[in-house]
């Protein structure tokens, strides 16, 4: 059953406000997700909020109305409130009208699975790890490994980015060194991106399970790991651009080791 808020000085709608601060999401275990289309996708994949949050206005659609319903279902906190209190939570002035708080959830290590994993190390731009998180849900990877200070794919600037694959893709932190005890329990090699590498040839085969390793956007991966890497790849430049944007770079390694594998799975 739905509860009304019109109150921007509620106690649940202030705790929401707080889920932008990596204090209050640390606090509350929760994140924001906006939008009815998120939520959607995440309900597909049996992920409900604790707190589902709509205008009026949202309701007037019927697959709303429908998500609205599965939600209390299953037991969500559904509340109806302003589109100022949604502006508010959300901080822009034209927010969606359907919010959620999410569980935030992160897989052990050796949960993760697949012949395509990706490792970031210190990646400081939430934006672009989001996009990350959204390519390789794109190429089918069996998850993303978070080594180091890399930023909190929680917040809300990384999960807009995510366009939702944050509920698709298998999350887990680790250490260096447990990210080489994982590739090799696995058999998987570990290719890093780097200027010390050379490029790939054109149709020079991969091992059978692979694990991408980017560094962060100024410094890239550091020579302990480098030393690491079972194999070093530069990406070939032509035009007078001497580098790419992360997110991008780590793009164009995914979908070339997919490209290897005849892409594998892909849609029709």
């Amino acid at each position: 059953m739905a509860h009304q808020i019109t109150s921007a000085t509620n106690p649940l709608i202030k705790m929401l406000k707080a889920l932008h601060a990596k204090k209050g999401r640390a606090e509350t275990g929760l994140f924001l997700a906006e939008g009815a289309r998120l939520a959607l996708e995440a309900a597909d994949l049996s992920a409900w909020p604790d707190i589902l949050l709509y205008s009026p206005a949202a309701q007037e659609r019927a697959p709303v109305r429908d998500l609205l319903e599965r939600a209390d279902a299953q037991g969500v906190r559904l509340i109806e409130t302003t589109e100022g209190i949604l502006a508010q939570i959300a901080k822009r002035d034209n927010p969606q009208t359907v919010i959620g708080a999410y569980r935030q959830r992160l897989a052990a290590l050796d949960a993760l699975d697949g012949a395509l994993i990706v490792a970031l190390d210190g990646v400081r731009d939430p934006g672009n790890l989001g996009t990350i998180v959204r390519t390789a849900d794109s190429v089918g990877a069996g998850g993303i490994v978070l080594i180091g200070e890399t930023c909190d794919p929680f917040s809300v600037e990384a999960v807009r980015a995510t366009m939702g694959s944050i509920f698709a893709m298998n999350l887990a932190r680790a250490s260096l060194e447990e990210l080489i005890r994982y590739k090799q329990a696995r058999g998987a090699a570990l290719i890093g991106a780097s200027l010390k590498g050379a490029a790939l040839g054109v149709d020079e085969a991969l091992p059978e399970r692979v694990v991408v390793f980017m560094g962060n956007e100024q410094s890239g991966l550091n020579v302990e790991m480098e030393a690491a890497c079972d194999r070093l790849v530069k990406l070939p430049m032509r035009g007078r651009a001497d580098s790419l944007n992360l997110a991008a770079a780590t793009a164009v390694m995914l979908y070339d080791v997919w490209r290897r594998r005849g892409y594998d799975g892909a849609r029709a």
